[in-house]
């Protein structure tokens, strides 16, 4: 398995904001994109990279633009 970056550490926060402004839990995501809540704290904290074909999903059942998960262009 290769090491989770900074990156996936920065799309797994803005998974965890978004799944909060929309008021869900992890179970609810973990359920509606077929993941554990355990794999889905996982993506959150950065321990485990989220696939692409995951991440699309995840932006599906939060219903948010899947662009919202990555940092801006030019942000340091």
């Amino acid at each position: 398995m290769t090491k989770a970056t900074k990156l996936d550490q920065e799309i797994g926060e803005k998974i965890r904001i978004n799944r909060a402004i929309k008021k869900r839990s992890q179970p609810w995501l973990g359920k509606n994109i077929g993941k554990s809540r355990q794999q889905l704290q996982n993506y959150e904290a950065g321990k485990h990279r989220v696939a692409a074909s995951c991440l699309y999903t995840i932006a599906n059942a939060l219903k948010t633009p899947i662009n919202e998960f990555f940092p801006e262009k030019n942000a340091k």
